[in-house]
Parts: structure tokens; sequence; C-alpha cells
């Protein structure tokens, strides 16, 4: 990739779509920051308006409270970019005075491989309310703000022994499976009932080594880190096979590599834009064999439930519809209950962040309620951040709709 994102950002900002704005405000009115908060000035100033007198610099710095959701872009009537536009900026705006916090608060990877060796103390430790007083103090991490379960074992390492054990047959071949950090380290569960599913309806799963998208730098503005990390991971997925078709268990991370690396950061190799011609998030997956007649309807068992759902800002923004309702749904019985509110609030690290994370709770709580009232006990969404938020927020378990198949299909323990 031979394109610098940042001087990208410095140069483009996505100028090609500014002068469509024609200040019509629907993207002011969907936005669920400022509706909570006056400390955003609201996606149309700090973007499209803002960019006309921007010159490469930012000139409000309430653009940081962006949370990044993308909804602006997904409504807007012109096609403007604003949310790119705002990524850009904000890149720009913190390339010399990024925090601490946000250098570090992107390294999912990284804080996997440390805290699976000791999850039960790691738990235990951010369970506590000292510990997190003190790591909000020095960090800037709140002290409530929701955070992942370690577990004692990674997938790869789940994943390693299942090979050996599996025996088939695997009438539709291989594919690849893509699983992004937390559902390597802590979201471990929906890898695993991932990778059973699809093995389930006949296909040979290879999960190769595989590194970080870079998703949380590039939001972060770290679009070199991203940048990256990207490659990296281009180049492990692509060696377990450069033609066959990549599934992901995580939508963020499948939007990552299908959109936000080349309409944000500018990054069009060649190599990158292959391998997002072959990513596919499972929901959207396995909704295509459905719809094919491909998948074993018949070996769905009947489950007399309601599950609210709510389907993630960056799930959203990548136009592919709501594939998680249509397959939830063809298992008899199960009727799914669309939260119909924008975003859950954490936007990936945006929530967790303590300036930030009252702003965050508040745009979550409709979708906390909404959940409490449909079903309390148990609620369906695509990506690993938001459900953490929703967990926290609504009391219910909270699992990624893959997880849903995999019960019906009676392969959970």
């Amino acid at each position: 990739m031979t394109v610098n994102p940042l001087e990208h950002a410095k140069a483009s900002l996505a100028r090609a779509s500014l002068d469509a704005c024609v200040k019509c405000t629907i993207c002011e009115s969907h936005c669920p920051v400022v509706r909570e908060t006056p400390l955003f000035s609201g996606p149309k100033w700090v973007g499209p308006q803002a960019e006309r007198f921007r010159h490469g610099k930012s000139v409000d710095l309430s653009l940081d409270y962006c949370s990044g959701c993308s909804i602006c872009t997904t409504v807007c009537p012109q096609g403007v970019k604003i949310a790119e536009i705002n990524a850009q900026a904000r890149a720009v705006m913190k390339a010399d005075n990024m925090p601490l916090r946000d250098r570090l608060m992107p390294e999912t990877e990284l804080e996997g491989k440390l805290m699976t060796p000791f999850a039960p103390i790691a738990n235990a430790a951010l369970a506590t309310k000292p510990v997190r007083v003190v790591v909000e103090k020095v960090i800037g991490i709140h002290r409530d703000a929701p955070m992942p379960k370690a577990q004692s074992r990674t997938f790869m390492s789940w994943f390693k022994e299942h090979e050996k054990t599996r025996t088939g047959p695997f009438p539709k071949g291989p594919i690849v499976f893509f699983h992004g950090c937390a559902g390597g380290y802590f979201e471990t569960a929906t890898s695993k009932a991932a990778v059973e599913v699809l093995e389930h309806i006949g296909y040979e799963v290879l999960a190769p080594k595989q590194g970080c998208c870079g998703l949380a730098h590039q939001s972060n503005g770290l679009f070199g880190r991203a940048s990256k990390k990207l490659r990296q991971l281009v180049d492990q997925l692509n060696a377990a096979g450069k033609d066959l078709t990549i599934v992901a268990s995580s939508g963020s991370c499948a939007g990552m590599i299908r959109h936000e690396a080349h309409e944000i950061m500018g990054l069009d190799d060649p190599d990158l834009l292959e391998v997002g011609s072959r990513t596919i998030e499972i929901s959207e997956f396995i909704a295509e064999l459905i719809d094919k007649g491909e998948f074993p309807v018949e070996d769905l068992q009947r489950w007399d439930i309601t599950i609210p759902y709510h389907q993630p800002c960056q799930v959203k923004s990548q136009g592919i519809g709501k594939p998680a309702i249509k397959m939830m749904e063809t298992i008899p019985g199960v009727t799914v209950v669309e939260s119909g509110e924008a975003c859950c609030g954490i936007a990936g690290t945006y929530g967790l962040k303590k300036e930030k994370y009252d702003v965050a709770q508040a745009v979550g709580k409709p979708l906390f309620d909404m959940i409490k009232r449909t079903n309390p006990k148990l609620a369906a969404c695509e990506t690993d951040t938001c459900r953490w938020q929703i967990r926290k927020g609504s009391g219910a378990t909270t699992v990624h709709p893959v997880e849903i198949i995999h019960r019906s299909l009676g392969l959970a323990e």
C-alpha cells in the first residue's frame, strides 16, 4: 500500500462529495450524539460545512465528540461522505497531539495476549471498583465502562484441537474464517459457534493465523498503525487461499476490510480490494444460502422465543440490509423485533473514554429500554463491543445472531 493514509486525509478529506451538501440537516436530525450533548456541533457543521474553511486543519475541536457511527453518511440523500470527512479531519487534528490512552486502547490483540494467561485474575481486577478508579485516573477509561471478559483459552487454541477431531464430510469445500481480535480472545463463543455452523452445513473451515484489522486504530486517528495492521491481515487471510470466500463473525471488522480502509484511509491496494471482494459477514452469508435453498432448514429445531435485535452502525453502513433477521426468523417459532434505534452508543472505543461515557450511555438508553421491554434475558447483535455495551446497559445475555442458529441446530452444549 503505497499511499500514506494521513497524507491522504490531509489532501483529500473526501472533498469530492463536499459540494453536494445542500444543508438539509437530515444528518443532524439523525445524529445520536447531537441528540444527547451540546458538546458536539453536529456532523454537518464539523464535516462538509467546516471543511470549506479547514485547509487541512481542524476549525472545530468538538469534532472529537463525533462517535464515528457513520449514520450521517448512511442517511444523507445527496451522497455526501460526512462520516468519512469527519474521520479524516479528526486524524489530522490529533496527529501531533495523540493521547496515550488513544494509542493504548486500540491494541485489542495485545490486551488479549496479556490477559488470557491470567483470565480469572484479570476479570476479578476489572470488576473491582478501586482498580477501575485507578485505571480511570491514570489512563482515562471510565470506571463504569463495559469491559470484555478474558477467556482462559483463545479461539485458535480451541480450533487447533478441534481440527484434529473433526471428520466431515465437507461437500461444499474449504472456506476461510475471519474472527477478529475480540473473537480470538474475548468473544470466543461466537467464533466457535460460527465454525460449528459452517461445518454443519458442509464447509471445511480454515482459520489461518490472523491479527488485527486496524479498525480501532483508524477510529482513533492512528491511520499509519491501522494501515500496517491491515496489510499484515490481508497477507494472513490470503495465505489460506486466494480464491476462497472469507466469512467474518465480526460485522465491524468485515466493514473495515470492505469499506473503511479505502473510503476513509484511501487504501486502494489491489490485494486489499481483492480480499474485500471475497469477505462477507456470516449472517449475510447464511441468509444467501437460505435464499438459494442451500441451507438445511429442516435441521432447525423449533424455538418459541422473541428476540430483540440491534444492527450495529458499522454493519448498517455497509448497505447489506438486515440479513440477520432473515437468518434468525428461519428458525420455527422465532420472532425477531428490530430495535429501531440508531446506535448503542459504544462506537468501538468511544464509549469507554471517561469524557464520553455519559454521552454513550445516554445514546444507548433507548436501546437498553427496548430490550428490557421485549426480552430482558436475550438479545442479538453482530459486533463485539456493541454486545459488551448492550449486556451492561440492559442486563440481557447478548449474542451474535449466528449463536441463535447454532443453538437451533442442536450444536450448543
